[in-house]
Parts: structure tokens; C-alpha cells; sequence
């Protein structure tokens, strides 16, 4: 019964806007539109005073503290991981001084066994039977004789060549640490006051690329990506 109400009503609506003269017919449409856009507005005031308020960003104060770039290199300059602690990133540390401590190990002991090498090699070489240290090296059971000895001392001679070249290379990485800890304390410091607004976004868009081979534009132009970063 409600559903044939209802549609007996909307029959009677649309045959009253049929017979209703055409000034007061556009008349009643403008009167509906106004309504609708008035609505419209009062549910986005409403949608607008339900949403969560987003707490302003503030910046730092750098009246409290302010790094300073010179101080904070020379302060790596003399001690590493000194700069670090100057700007306040001291969960840097472990990976500097850990980046040392695995550098020191390396370089000693390739130095230990370059140390034990080159005098098993010498001894190997001198053909003195008083010194043969080489014979720590050696696998249980086995000895150097003249069948032999050409072998022995071709490997060791490639052991000592080799540890010694680990050596060096182990020297150069701990340079190349004490070099990044000054670096990144004199960036860390240059970029303090550098600040990313949170409206960051990328957008990637088809366009034309004018590669000026030839004057035909149909012959000189080709397809691509252009990418554009916004912060």
C-alpha cells in the first residue's frame, strides 16, 4: 500500500509540473537548484567540522641549539665520532666505531699471518735445518723435502703476497671509515636546518621529447616519461 502511495503521488507531481505554465515551471527549478547547492554546502561544513584537525607542523627552535658545520668536521678531524655526538646522532656511533673495531681486527691479523708466512718462507729459502718454522703449516703427517720444496715455497710465497695484500687493503678501509664519520658529521651539520614539508609527491606523466636530430617534428620527436618531485 505505501509503495502505490507513493507512486500515485509521483504520478500527481509529474502531471502538475506537465500542466504548469513554462515561466513558473523554471521558476520552481532555479527554487530547487538553490535548495540542493544550499544542502550541499551545509553537508561539507558539517564533513569539514567532523574531520580530525591535523596539528600544525612547527620547525625547530634553533635559538636552543644550532650545529655549527666547521666545528662539527674539525671535532671528526680529531676524534671519529666526535662529530656525531657534537650534532646530536648518536645512534651513528655504533656504526662508526664498529666500522673501526672490524677494520683494526682485520688489519692485525693479516699482519699476523703475513708476519708467519714471510718467515716460514724465508726459512723455507735459506736452507738452514736449525729454522723451520714453516713446519707449523704443514698438515699432520706431511714434510718438505727436495721433491717438493719448489711447491712449498711457490705457496708460500702466494700466502705471504696474499695476507700482505689483505694488509693494506684492511689499512685502506679504516682510512676510508675515519673519512665517511668526517664527511657525514660536516653534511649531518650543513643539512640541520634543511626541512621537508609534508606536501611530497611524485608525478609521472607522458610527454614529447624534441631530440633536434631533424627539422620534421614527426622525425625528431619521441615518447617518454617526465617525472616531476614536489616538496
Amino acid at each position: 500500500m505505501v509503495n502505490t502511495a507513493n507512486h500515485i503521488k509521483s504520478v500527481i507531481a509529474i502531471t502538475c509540473m506537465l500542466l504548469m505554465p513554462s515561466p513558473l515551471l523554471a521558476q520552481v527549478e532555479k527554487d530547487t537548484l538553490k535548495a540542493e547547492e544550499l544542502l550541499t554546502t551545509e553537508d561539507s561544513i558539517l564533513l569539514m567540522k567532523d574531520a580530525p584537525v591535523l596539528p600544525a607542523k612547527h620547525g625547530r627552535d634553533w635559538t636552543t641549539w644550532r650545529p655549527n658545520a666547521k666545528r662539527a668536521l674539525w671535532l671528526s678531524l680529531v676524534l671519529p665520532g666526535a662529530g656525531q655526538i657534537y650534532n646530536r646522532k648518536y645512534w651513528k656511533l655504533p656504526i662508526v666505531y664498529g666500522g673501526f673495531v672490524g677494520c683494526v681486527y682485520a688489519l692485525r691479523w693479516n699482519n699476523m699471518m703475513y708476519k708467519d708466512y714471510s718467515q716460514a718462507y724465508m726459512d723455507l729459502m735459506d736452507n738452514d735445518p736449525n729454522t723451520q718454522s714453516y713446519n707449523q703449516f704443514l698438515h699432520l703427517g706431511n714434510t718438505i723435502d727436495d721433491s717438493n720444496k719448489s711447491r712449498y715455497q711457490e705457496i708460500f710465497k702466494k700466502r705471504k703476497d696474499r695476507y700482505r695484500r689483505w694488509r693494506d687493503l684492511s689499512l685502506f678501509a679504516m682510512i676510508g671509515v675515519y673519512a665517511l664519520s668526517v664527511i657525514d658529521a660536516y653534511v649531518d651539520a650543513s643539512l640541520s636546518e634543511f626541512d621537508i614539508s609534508r606536501d611530497l609527491s611524485l608525478r609521472v606523466k607522458p610527454t614529447v621529447i624534441n631530440r633536434g636530430e631533424s627539422r620534421n617534428p614527426m622525425q625528431s620527436s619521441a615518447l617518454g616519461l617526465q617525472c616531476s618531485l614536489n616538496f
